[in-house]
């Protein structure tokens, strides 16, 4: 019988062809670990010692090397069994087995190039050969894994749709774009491909029997449509791309066990069943989903929203939120946080989200001790954002406080008023801080003290400092302006104030007319002479151009001095404490846009005679 030639698509003769586009992008991991295949019985319309060598190769558990797996063949004493197989398979020539020895050698050397790791040969001797080939399936776009549940039993299991009580039934959804592999085991007789098939079983963890058993007769129907050809790659080419639309998995996928048994009808024996239970099986298909989702954008080029620039995903790091910013980036953010102390500010940089920037992820960015500084400037400040705890004034250990603003420290058992950082005055009034002054003065008059001395000055600057600053209303710090609008930022919590009335805010609507000034009048006249460095503020204003007599004046809202209009605009400024407001409506106008226009006063009218 003449020889003929496998030829797989891209390569004439058996030059090793490039792999699919498809399948470059789904190669596993160097190490592949795909689920355990459960035992099956003996593959269907074959001999008994040959579906019983399949059916042991389709129970590998393919956790180590392919040498390993051999090993575990001779152990078993597959190999002795195999042996034995030539006699019950079809009698051939001499040269239609060395036909199809070669063409076997060809096949399996063509799709270790395609497929890659994702194949792992499990025997390659001539009469012998066996392999397992992981079928990976990649959905782009997604879709909807599904399962009903059943706890009434007190176990979790999969419900059927029509039992006749579903009160107990859960349905549970998620989305994957990457499914778990399909674990295509074959044994090639020696009567291979010239008059028999190969000899296979199928196995995966998210169909059950039923729907292995239809992809069992698709793969006969391909093999009789190409009797005496090779015929795995097109096996593998069908699996992956056809069987989800065969199975009617077009838009959702329904985990379920089925309902064939093994003694049934109509059951296909090469189908292997994994029988965990879902909540052991939806785990791994998820898991799986993340890891190759994970993988894949290591391997893709992605853009950093802070540097703009286009680096590889090995480059990025990943935050618990999702978003993704380069190491770069993420190093030098981390770093001027920890080196300012705004450690409570160390946020997802993505203006929109609030995520938080998990240890482990900064472990990675930062030094040893940047790293050790993060840990004690956030318990600091935590800590100090604790309304109700205070620091012992003896050995500076954390307290808490009651009630009645007193505590006990728990290293020292110093019991003190949290006001005065003295012994506990129950009953007494509280001294102010000029009283303590003034105790502590007399007390250093009778005997020199350092820590007397530097208890009156730590008062005095006590005192100085609340004197011209603000506390922030979420963490009582001390905080002052030097200029600037009455918006503050707590630097130490990130809260917004009012350094007016000294209440929290969160945008600018609390500076309306008639309430806070967003500036105050003394900012205002520091702009001015900013703006104006010939004309000092308080300096009197020059004399008005004489009106002729008669011409109507207008009375400022703020001081009531009357004062002219400039020609026909109703925009004023008062020559005597410099409000501007408007000639119809008297009102102070803080911007000339919002008060004139279409929906406001005009801007320019004639004077009444």
């Amino acid at each position: 019988m003449p020889r003929k030639s496998w030829k797989p698509r891209g390569g004439p003769g058996r030059v090793a062809p490039a792999p699919a586009p498809e399948l470059q992008s789904k190669a596993l991991d160097p190490n592949p670990v795909p689920a355990e295949v459960p035992e099956c019985s003996r593959a269907a319309e074959a001999p008994d010692d040959v579906a019983s060598v399949v059916v042991e190769v389709g129970r590998l558990r393919l956790d180590s090397p392919v040498a390993a797996a051999e090993d575990v063949l001779v152990q078993d004493g597959i190999v002795g069994e195999l042996a034995g197989i030539g006699g019950v398979e079809t009698e051939l020539s001499e040269e239609e087995l060395r036909a199809n020895h070669q063409m076997q050698e060809d096949e399996i050397f063509a799709l270790e190039a395609i497929f890659g790791d994702s194949l792992v040969i499990l025997n390659k001797k001539e009469g012998q050969r066996s392999f397992q080939i992981h079928v990976h399936i990649e959905i782009e776009d997604g879709i909807d894994v599904s399962a009903r549940l059943d706890y009434g039993t007190g176990t979790l299991n999969y419900g059927g749709i029509c039992d006749g009580d579903a009160s107990d039934n859960l349905v549970y959804k998620f989305r994957v774009e990457h499914l778990p592999p399909i674990q295509l085991t074959c044994y090639l007789p020696s009567s291979y491909p010239s008059h028999q098939p190969p000899l296979f079983t199928i196995s995966t963890e998210w169909l059950d029997k039923v729907k292995i058993s239809s992809l069992c007769r698709m793969l006969d129907m391909i093999w009789e449509g190409q009797q005496g050809m090779e015929v795995i790659y097109q096996w593998v080419q069908w699996l992956q791309n056809s069987s989800l639309s065969h199975l009617g998995f077009s838009d959702e996928i329904i985990l379920s066990k089925g309902d064939l048994t093994c003694d049934e009808d109509g059951e296909d024996k090469r189908a292997c069943l994994d029988d965990s239970a879902p909540d052991v099986i939806i785990p791994r298909i998820m898991r799986y989903n993340d890891d190759k989702r994970h993988e894949a954008f290591l391997h893709g080029i992605h853009d950093c929203m802070i540097c703009f620039s286009e680096c590889p995903g090995i480059d990025f790091i990943i935050l618990p939120c999702h978003h993704f910013f380069c190491r770069k980036c993420m190093r030098t953010y981390c770093k001027i946080h920890v080196k300012e102390g705004s450690v409570l500010k160390l946020k997802c940089p993505d203006t929109k989200c609030e995520g938080v920037v998990s240890p482990n992820v900064l472990k990675t960015l930062l030094a040893e001790d940047e790293f050790e500084r993060w840990e004690k400037l956030l318990l600091q400040r935590t800590l100090d954002a604790m309304n109700d705890l205070v620091y012992c004034p003896r050995c500076e250990a954390a307290c808490l406080e009651d009630e009645s603003n007193d505590a006990v420290c728990p290293s020292c058992l110093f019991s003190f008023c949290t006001l005065c950082k003295s012994h506990r005055h129950v009953g007494k009034q509280c001294m102010t801080a000029e009283e303590r002054i003034r105790v502590l003065e007399e007390r250093l008059k009778s005997r020199q003290l350092d820590s007397d001395q530097n208890q009156l000055e730590e008062v005095r600057n006590l005192q100085a400092i609340m004197r011209d600053a603000k506390q922030c209303p979420r963490c009582k710090i001390a905080i002052s302006k030097i200029s600037g609008c009455n918006k503050m930022t707590c630097s130490n919590c990130g809260h917004y104030f009012c350094y007016q009335c000294n209440f929290a805010i969160v945008g600018y609507d609390h500076f309306r007319p008639g309430a806070c000034d967003l500036f105050s009048r003394e900012e205002m006249n520091r702009w001015e002479e900013q703006m104006n460095p010939e004309r000092r503020v308080g300096a009197p204003a020059p004399a008005p151009v004489p009106l002729a007599e008669g011409r109507y004046r207008h009375p400022c809202p703020t001081c009531g001095k009357p004062s002219p209009k400039i020609g026909n605009n109703n925009h004023i400024t008062c020559t005597s404490c410099q409000t501007q407001f408007c000639a119809l409506c008297r009102k102070t106008v803080q911007r000339t846009s919002q008060h004139f226009g279409p929906r406001g006063c005009k801007q320019h009218t004639a004077d009444p005679d």
